[in-house]
């Protein structure tokens, strides 16, 4: 058993189903269905890492309110000890909407600010024993990056959609060993992994949603993996699955193309519930939620 550390956002979410996006016009649309689930790309990780057999230790921002409450519970009823999260005012709350395509649009209700005094931020995170070190996007990963780096462990960041301009992920890419991003806002993917490489990753991946996923190794080898065919019910949470599974397959000593391919079959193991891992489902729809 590795222990992970993971730094970032967990949120609570009320997911729309709709045959479109909406128009920024007025109009009415009916909705297909909503839910409320797990969100956020830390929690994605923390799920498919324990679910792979890891020691978890996820770290966020998360509030006394209901939603907290409910954050807690279901990370705890999904198996992730939930001890390590920082109080904060308000829990992160986000409104998404989706097509069946996986399209999206998230809407933020609620930002996480910290409600300690200072006391949870000077806490020992955990890093100097960890086997490797997960930064989301997030204040809270931001805050912790210089320790991470000076703790010597392997520190995988996923940059998910950046457009290889944003200001905010550029200390994230600095201080990343292995790097994640997706294809949906890069004009050149390939050049821009080549360029996280050359800066001084040991790995830089990209996922492309159906066409798979390729990667770029510290040798500048490209290696492409297709995505595994299966139904797919809702798309969150499938590309912290990817890196769960490559991060999982690096762990145990897997070469690259073998961990590319533990990470499109974990992919495909989250694309059939309406959650953001199969683990939730007994949890939250044992409460109705």
């Amino acid at each position: 058993m590795s222990r992970i550390v993971i730094v970032g956002a967990v949120s609570w979410n009320t997911m729309v189903l709709l045959d479109r996006l909406p128009e920024p016009v007025p109009h009415m649309q009916f909705a297909s269905a909503d839910w409320q689930t797990l969100g956020g790309t830390s929690a994605g990780k923390a799920l498919s890492l324990t679910a792979l057999g890891h020691d978890v230790r996820l770290r966020a921002l998360v509030g006394a309110d209901a939603e907290g409450r409910r954050i807690r519970g279901a990370l705890r009823g999904a198996g992730v000890d939930p001890s390590a999260l920082r109080p904060a005012h308000a829990s992160e709350r986000h409104l998404n909407l989706m097509t069946p395509a996986g399209e999206r649009v998230s809407l933020y209700l609620a930002s996480p600010e910290p409600a300690d005094d200072g006391g949870g931020a000077a806490e020992d995170p955990g890093f100097a024993d960890a086997d490797a070190i997960v930064i989301d996007l997030s204040a809270e990963g931001l805050r912790l990056l210089p320790a991470a780096r000076a703790s010597g462990r392997p520190v995988w960041v996923d940059l998910h959609d950046y457009d290889g301009e944003q200001e905010f992920h550029r200390p994230f890419l600095r201080a990343a060993d292995v790097v994640l991003c997706s294809a949906d806002r890069l004009a050149d993917p390939e050049a821009f992994l080549r360029m996280c490489v050359a800066r001084g990753a040991s790995l830089a991946l990209c996922t492309r949603g159906a066409d798979g996923a390729f990667a770029v190794d510290a040798a500048g080898t490209r290696h492409d993996v297709a995505a595994i065919p299966t139904e797919v019910v809702d798309t969150n949470g499938a590309g912290d699955a990817f890196f769960a599974g490559v991060l999982d397959a690096t762990l145990h000593g897997a070469g690259l193309d073998e961990a590319l391919a533990h990470g499109t079959r974990t992919a495909a193991g989250v694309l059939g519930t309406r959650h953001l891992h199969p683990l939730l489902d007994r949890v939250l729809c044992a409460r109705r939620v």
